[in-house]
C-alpha cells in the first residue's frame, strides 16, 4: 500500500523540525501531522492507490506544514526527499509575504491544482483534521470564515478524492453546530 520506510523518514524529518511546536491543545504537533496522515492513509485504502502514488501522498501529508512552520527550506527537502514530495510539500505551503488570508490561500490552491491528485488529497485531508472544536476565541464569524474557507477548497479539490472529498463534506455539515 505504501513504503514504510518513506513513511519513518518522512515522519522522522517532520519530528525534528516540529520539534518545539505544539498544536492549540498543547499536544505535540507530530499529532497533527499523524492525524492528517491517519486521513490520507485511509483515503489511499479506500481508493486502492498505487504505492507510488500512497508514498507520495503520505510523506506529503507528514511534510505538509515544515516549510511554512519551521525554518526546513526547499533545499532541505530535495536534498532528503523526491522532487515530487519537495514540491508537493512547497504547492502545500501559504506564501506569507502575500498580504491577506485570501491571498495566500488562493495561491496554495493555484498551486495545488498544478499538483497530481495524491498531493491535492493532502488539503482535504488536512482541512478534514482542523474542522474540529473551534478555539474559544474564535467569533462567530471567525467560524464562518472558517467554514466558507473549507467550502472553498472542497469546491477546488473535491476531484482529487472521493472518500477525502465526502469525509470533508460530512466535517463541514458537523461544523455547522459552531455557528
Amino acid at each position: 500500500m505504501f513504503n514504510q520506510e518513506s513513511y519513518l523518514k518522512a515522519i522522522n524529518f517532520a519530528a525534528l523540525y516540529h520539534k518545539d511546536q505544539q498544536t492549540p491543545k498543547g499536544l505535540s504537533y507530530l499529532t497533527h501531522l499523524s492525524s492528517v496522515a491517519m486521513e490520507v492513509i485511509a483515503a489511499c485504502n479506500s481508493s486502492s492507490l498505487k504505492e507510488v502514488e500512497s508514498t507520495v501522498a503520505i510523506s506529503c501529508a507528514l511534510l505538509h506544514d515544515v516549510l511554512e512552520d519551521t525554518n526546513c527550506t526547499m533545499d532541505n527537502l530535495f536534498d532528503n526527499f523526491s522532487e515530487e514530495i519537495a514540491l508537493g510539500v512547497e504547492a502545500l505551503s501559504k506564501d506569507k509575504t502575500l498580504e491577506t488570508k485570501k491571498e495566500q490561500m488562493q495561491d496554495s490552491i493555484n498551486k495545488l491544482l498544478t499538483q497530481k491528485y495524491p498531493v491535492q488529497m493532502v488539503k482535504l485531508a488536512d482541512r478534514i483534521t482542523n474542522l474540529q472544536t473551534p478555539p474559544e476565541q474564535w467569533s462567530k464569524e471567525k467560524i464562518a470564515e472558517y467554514l466558507k474557507e473549507s467550502k472553498f477548497i472542497f469546491s477546488c479539490l473535491k476531484n482529487s478524492n472521493i472518500y477525502l472529498a465526502k469525509r470533508l463534506e460530512e466535517k463541514m455539515e458537523d461544523y455547522k453546530q459552531y455557528l
